[in-house]
C-alpha cells in the first residue's frame, strides 16, 4: 500500500482539472501578494485588486474546456483593473488565458481573441495614469506572442500524435506483410509435401501397402504440423497487445534436421551440414533461417523435380550463414509471381542481412543468406546447437 501511494498521488496530480486548480491557486497567491504589496496603506485598492485578481484566476479552472470564454473573462477583468486604477494591462491570468486560447481553441477563435486582446492592451496602456515610461510596443504585442506560443505548442502536439499514428499504421502494415509471408511459407511447404506423399501412397498401395501406410502417416504428421503453425499465426492476429510472440512455435535452426528429413521423405534427397560453434541466435534471425531453408526446399521440389539439395549452416565469429543448393536445371529462377523469393528478401532485410539467389554456373539454383551477429562470439557456450 505504501508503495502504491506515491503512484496514486502522481496519477491524481496528472489530471488536467487538478493541474488547472493548482495553477489557479498559485497565480492567485502571486497576484494577490503583488496587489497587497503595490497598494500598501490603501485598503480600498487592495480589496479591489485582490477581488479582480481572484475572479480572473477562478476563470482559469475552465481554460481547457472553455478557452475562448475564459480569455474573454480574463481580458474583461484586466480592463476592469485598469479602469479601477489598481493594475495595468497584461496580468498573469490574462496571459495564461491567451496562451490557453492558442493551445485549446480553434485557430480562428484564437487569433480573433488575440486581436481583441491587442486592442484591450492598447486601450489599457492609454488609460494608465500616469502613463508608464518607455516604449510600450512589446507590451501591446504580448497577446499575439502568447497566442502564437499556444498555437506552436498545439501544432507540435498534433504533429507528434500524427507521427505516432503513422508509426502504428506502419507497424500494422508490416505485421500484415509478415503474416502473409508466414502463411505463404506454411501453406506452400506443407501442402506441396502432402501432395507428393499422397501421390506416392496412391501409387504404392497395390504393390506395398505397408509402405503406403507409412507414407500416409507422414502426410498426416505434416498436415498436423501445418495446422499447428497456422494456429500460431492466428494467435498472433488475436493478440490484444500487438506484440509478436517470440518464436513460440519452436520454428528455428533447431528444427532444420527434421525439416531436411521431411523433405527427404517427400522424395527430395537432401542433406544438412552444420559448421562452426553454434551460438544463440536472435529469434528473428533464427526464424528467418528456418523459413529460408523451408522455402528453398519447396522451390526445388516444385521447379526442379529429381534434383538433390544440400543445406549448409555456418556459424562464423561475427555472422551466421545459410546456403541451400540444388543440382537441378537452374537455367531460370523460380517464377516471380509468388511470394517465395520476395519473402526471403524481406526477412533477410528486416534482420539486417544480405541475400543472394540465382542459377549456379555449375548447374542448379542457389540461395545464400548472411546475417551479421555483432558480439555473437560472446553469447556463451551454453547456446543450444541449431542442428
Amino acid at each position: 500500500m505504501r508503495l502504491n501511494a506515491p503512484r496514486a498521488a502522481w496519477r491524481f496530480l496528472k489530471r488536467p482539472r487538478v493541474q488547472d486548480a493548482l495553477l489557479a491557486g498559485l497565480v492567485l497567491l502571486l497576484e494577490g501578494s503583488a496587489m497587497l504589496a503595490a497598494h500598501r496603506g490603501d485598503p480600498r485598492d487592495q480589496i479591489a485588486g485582490v477581488a479582480i485578481a481572484s475572479a480572473g484566476c477562478l476563470a482559469l479552472l475552465w481554460r481547457r474546456s472553455r478557452p475562448a470564454t475564459v480569455a474573454v473573462i480574463a481580458l474583461t477583468f484586466d480592463l476592469a483593473g485598469v479602469v479601477a486604477g489598481v493594475d495595468g494591462p497584461g496580468t498573469t491570468p490574462g496571459v495564461i488565458a491567451l496562451y490557453s486560447a492558442g493551445r485549446h481553441a480553434s485557430n480562428r477563435a484564437a487569433w480573433l481573441l488575440a486581436v481583441v486582446a491587442w486592442g484591450t492592451y492598447l486601450l489599457g496602456t492609454v488609460l494608465v495614469v500616469p502613463r508608464p515610461p518607455g516604449n510600450q510596443t512589446i507590451g501591446v504585442l504580448t497577446p499575439l506572442l502568447f497566442v502564437g506560443l499556444g498555437q506552436y505548442i498545439r501544432f507540435r502536439g498534433e504533429l507528434r500524435d500524427r507521427g505516432r499514428h503513422e508509426a502504428a499504421e506502419n507497424a500494422v502494415r508490416a505485421e500484415r506483410h509478415r503474416i502473409a509471408r508466414e502463411l505463404h511459407d506454411v501453406v506452400a511447404h506443407h501442402i506441396s509435401v502432402i501432395t507428393v506423399l499422397m501421390g506416392a501412397a496412391r501409387t504404392t498401395v497395390p504393390a506395398d501397402p505397408g509402405k503406403a501406410q507409412e507414407t500416409l502417416l507422414t502426410a498426416e504428421r505434416t498436415a498436423r504440423a501445418a495446422m499447428a503453425e497456422m494456429r500460431q499465426l492466428l494467435h498472433v492476429l488475436r493478440a490484444e497487445d500487438g506484440a509478436e510472440p517470440e518464436n513460440q512455435a519452436g520454428i528455428g535452426t533447431s528444427a532444420l534436421p527434421e525439416l531436411v528429413e521431411q523433405a527427404a521423405r517427400a522424395g527430395l534427397p537432401a542433406r544438412l551440414e552444420v559448421t562452426g560453434d553454434a551460438v544463440a541466435l536472435p529469434s528473428a534471425v533464427d526464424h528467418a533461417i528456418y523459413r529460408i531453408v523451408q522455402e528453398s526446399l519447396t522451390n526445388t521440389r516444385k521447379h526442379a523435380r529429381g534434383a538433390r539439395s544440400s543445406v549448409r549452416l555456418a556459424y562464423l565469429p561475427d555472422a551466421v550463414e545459410v546456403e541451400v543448393l540444388d543440382d537441378g536445371p537452374g537455367a531460370e529462377a523460380p517464377p516471380t509471381g509468388g511470394f517465395g523469393l520476395g519473402g526471403m528478401a524481406e526477412r533477410v532485410a528486416l534482420s539486417g542481412g544480405e541475400l543472394r539467389t540465382g542459377p549456379r554456373q555449375e548447374g542448379g539454383f542457389g540461395v545464400h543468406a548472411r546475417f551479421p551477429l555483432p558480439g555473437a562470439a560472446d553469447l556463451g557456450a551454453g547456446a543450444q546447437p541449431g542442428a
